[in-house]
């Protein structure tokens, strides 16, 4: 069985009816022989805000040192996305291990007439991934209600309930006491349950649990109060969040004061996980935890000309919620997307959102999404006198920015289904891939799980790339192929909520004529593969030596501790003379470095790291190269950039939460690095499905979260990681496929400079030089636009010899003396 056989065995789970209860779960779990009994468990529960609340928990729980399984629901593209240890997905080839154990359990039940549920099967498949990850602490977002629920299954240690409202009355009650007497089950035995609930509702939770500690704004006399102090920027919100004997300043990424609501509940539940498991959770990790929570879909910024922003609101309360959030921005017209599913009150929805001068309703890809012309009907009867159906949802968002003025907003909102579709416009990629013989196109066809029956013509072919595609685009893309006399190789759709990989080839003309077929109509389908197979426009340039060809940066550690130099360079005044030799040997970028990353090395404070590197970064000021801070703090990154930093490089890939507003304020590029652990954990062993895939997906995001910060795109640098979390062969392979990373549109940054990566050719640690070397002029050849080298004049050579290999009309001018 392949992954996406056991993705579509999970979901064709769907079409059984729930029934609540936890008996069903039990059973699953005895079979797996209760995988969930090691676990510490957190229970969300809640009408609105549970998701953004698990989220914050996991965030903060991993702040404090803590390894946190995190399980959500739904998901945008992937069933994966629900299930996650440490912020990385559920590797597929565990969801096929898991299926095959399962599958016979589950058909069993199935022809005995009582079978499981979709949302029942991923539960028990979250718990034995956390059971056999080793997790300290499992957060799990409650799926409906409390005591039927099958997350319920567990006993946690800390739970919540975020809010109560009037929802799936049909199951929990007609009242909001009947709904809070659900909700509130998920109380654990030994501590008080947390609620972020308000008026009526807090009244109703407290009267069936009454040890709540309530979360709340000091007029509602809460247990824990919040503060909400609105905008900081595009993106942020200041609040403040204060206990009996502890308080915390902090930014919460998603605006809105219920946010504000969610990260007090957030906060009390992660301090009741300290109380009771193996560490701390300080005031610290609480306001990094909460600033670091990004949560995709829930009152995201796209963009700001027009500003465009996605909410997954998906009744009243919620739509009013963006409402009042969508009002401490300026804009002009409001457009809106909105899909949503048929059970929602629509009416009531229309009449809690902001009044919009254009609707553009839509169905997402789901059984239950209602129809786009009742939708346009309600918001017509709301007073919107310009409301239209749209096919899709891609059709619906693209109508809306060809409409939209720069000053204008557009909000997607109606269901997290219809925020997931909308999403792809900026997160789908496009991977170009290199295919020079039948054994290439047959590896591609192999890695992206398409048709294993599809012909591969030893005369083909051109341009090769692979992009995620649902089965409305992939049916678009099929004909479009067909029309143009290009190939595309598509998957065998039996769901159209799971994204399956396409594999698309041809000539230029081929490609840009099916290109033009597609359009703007699918989610930026024919945008992405445009650029992946160089048919894109020109990318724009800032004078930055590696636009114009390939540049060195040269490593300079003021450290005593570094693992290559050891510490030679620790003096100033001698790292001053190392960078002006290695500008003088041909360096574009010097890369100051004060804390050594190497494995077991010790932490360094903010500020001996600041004390190391300013002088040298002040002295390096009249070189003829540009001065990179090595940092993974914001405030030695500032500190840097004051004394005269051009770039920042950042090995942890913006963990800091404040690096890449940093960035953008001082409008300079940041290289952002995948790295699981920075100082580097020895030992520590990584799975990956398919290395170089799951590292650009992984970077995909940090990429975005700078972008979205103020950052042009083309001044993020993205580093595969060599070294950090990755396995020699694996390392080897992100070499060999660097052309991959294209499809995320940034720079590429390489650095490979006698890591123990050589080890595995039988290289000593003294050795390593003419393999660093040699590999310099391979990773240029695969399209590395910056190599990052301890020895310059060497590798200097080697990056020459392999742009003169590809360029016959290279001469020496092109290079500076």
């Amino acid at each position: 069985m392949d992954y996406h056989a056991a993705a579509d065995f999970l979901s064709d789970l769907r079409r059984f009816a729930v029934e609540p209860g936890t008996e069903s779960v039990r059973d699953l779990l005895t079979r797996l022989d209760d995988p969930q009994a090691g676990v510490t468990f957190v229970q969300v529960a809640g009408s609105n805000g549970k998701g953004s609340t698990a989220r914050m928990t996991e965030s903060i729980l991993r702040e404090a040192g803590y390894r946190v399984g995190l399980y959500t629901s739904p998901h945008f593209d992937d069933v994966r996305e629900r299930i996650g240890v440490d912020g990385r997905k559920i590797p597929e080839s565990a969801v096929v291990e898991f299926v095959d154990q399962v599958r016979p359990f589950l058909v069993d039940r199935a022809v005995e007439g009582e079978p499981l549920t979709s949302f029942e099967t991923l539960t028990a498949m979250a718990l034995w991934h956390f059971g056999r990850s080793d997790v300290d602490v499992a957060v799990l977002e409650v799926g409906m209600g409390g005591r039927l629920d099958a997350t319920s299954v567990v006993d946690p240690v800390a739970a919540a309930v975020t809010a109560v409202s009037l929802e799936h009355t049909e199951v929990l009650g007609e009242s909001i006491d009947d709904i809070a007497a659900e909700q509130v089950t998920v109380a654990p035995d030994d501590a008080p349950l947390v609620t972020g609930s308000a008026g009526e509702a807090r009244d109703a939770v407290r009267r069936h649990a009454p040890d709540t500690v309530a979360v709340g704004t000091a007029a509602e006399s809460p247990d824990v109060t919040v503060r909400y102090d609105g905008l900081v920027n595009h993106t942020e919100a200041a609040v403040g969040i204060a206990g009996d004997d502890w308080g915390i300043e902090t930014r919460v990424p998603m605006p809105g004061s219920y946010q504000a609501r969610n990260a007090g509940v957030a906060a009390a539940l992660a301090r009741q996980v300290g109380d009771v498991v193996e560490g701390s959770v300080t005031e610290a990790h609480l306001a990094r935890g909460i600033r670091s929570a990004h949560w995709p879909g829930r009152f995201e910024v796209m963009e700001r000309e027009p500003l465009v922003v996605l909410d997954g609101a998906h009744n009243p309360g919620a739509c009013a919620a963006v409402a009042e959030t969508l009002g401490e921005y300026d804009y002009d017209d409001l457009h809106l997307v909105f899909g949503s599913m048929h059970d929602k009150d629509h009416q009531w929805m229309v009449d809690e959102l902001p009044s919009p001068s254009s609707v553009w309703a839509c169905a997402p890809a789901h059984e239950r999404a209602a129809d786009p012309a009742v939708l346009a009907t309600a918001f017509e009867a709301g007073g919107t006198a310009d409301a239209t159906a749209a096919p899709t949802v891609s059709a619906a968002l693209s109508r809306a920015r060809e409409a939209a003025a720069p000053d204008d907003c557009i909000l997607v909102v109606g269901s997290l289904f219809a925020v997931g579709e909308a999403r792809r416009t900026w997160s789908r990629l496009a991977v170009p891939r290199e295919v020079d013989t039948v054994d290439d196109a047959r590896t591609t066809l192999d890695r992206s799980n398409s048709d294993a029956d599809a012909t591969v013509a030893e005369d083909s072919v051109h341009r090769v790339a692979t992009v995620r595609l649902d089965r409305r685009e992939a049916r678009a893309i099929d004909r479009a192929a067909g029309r143009a006399g290009a190939t595309a190789v598509t998957a065998d759709y039996r769901t159209g909520r799971e994204l399956r990989p396409a594999v698309l080839s041809g000539t230029r003309t081929e490609l840009r004529s099916l290109l033009a077929a597609v359009g703007d109509e699918y989610g930026g389908v024919a945008d992405r593969l445009r650029e992946a197979v160089g048919l894109g426009a020109d990318t724009p340039t800032h004078g930055y030596p590696w636009e114009e060809r390939p540049s060195v940066m040269g490593i300079l550690n003021v450290t005593p501790d570094s693992f290559h130099d050891g510490g030679d360079y620790f003096d100033p005044t001698a790292a001053v003379d190392r960078a002006e030799a290695m500008v003088e040997a041909g360096a574009d970028v010097i890369d100051v470095g004060g804390e050594s990353t190497r494995p077991g090395a010790d932490p360094v404070s903010a500020a001996e790291e600041i004390e190391r590197v300013r002088p040298v970064i002040d002295a390096l000021s009249d070189l003829d190269a540009l001065v990179s801070i090595d940092t993974r703090k914001a405030e030695v990154a500032r500190a840097a950039l004051d004394a005269g930093a051009d770039v920042l490089n950042d090995v942890t890939g913006l963990a800091d939460p404040e690096m890449r507003f940093l960035a953008a304020e001082y409008d300079v590029p940041v290289v952002v690095m995948h790295s699981i652990d920075a100082p580097v954990v020895p030992d520590k062993t990584v799975a990956y499905d398919d290395v170089v895939s799951d590292v650009i997906d992984e970077l995909a995001e940090r990429v975005a979260l700078a972008e979205r910060a103020g950052l042009d795109r083309e001044k993020v640098i993205v580093d595969p990681g060599l070294g950090f979390g990755k396995e020699p062969v694996e390392e080897f392979e992100l070499l060999d496929r660097l052309g991959e990373f294209r499809a995320l549109g940034c720079p590429v940054l390489v650095g490979h400079s006698h890591k123990s990566m050589f080890g595995y050719l039988g290289q000593g640690a003294d050795e390593r030089l003419p393999a660093t070397v040699a590999t310099t002029a391979l990773a240029v050849d695969r399209g590395a636009d910056l190599v990052r080298v301890h020895d310059v004049p060497e590798n200097v050579a080697a990056v020459r010899a392999a742009v003169a290999t590809a360029d016959a009309e290279s001469t020496p001018e092109d290079w500076r003396a």
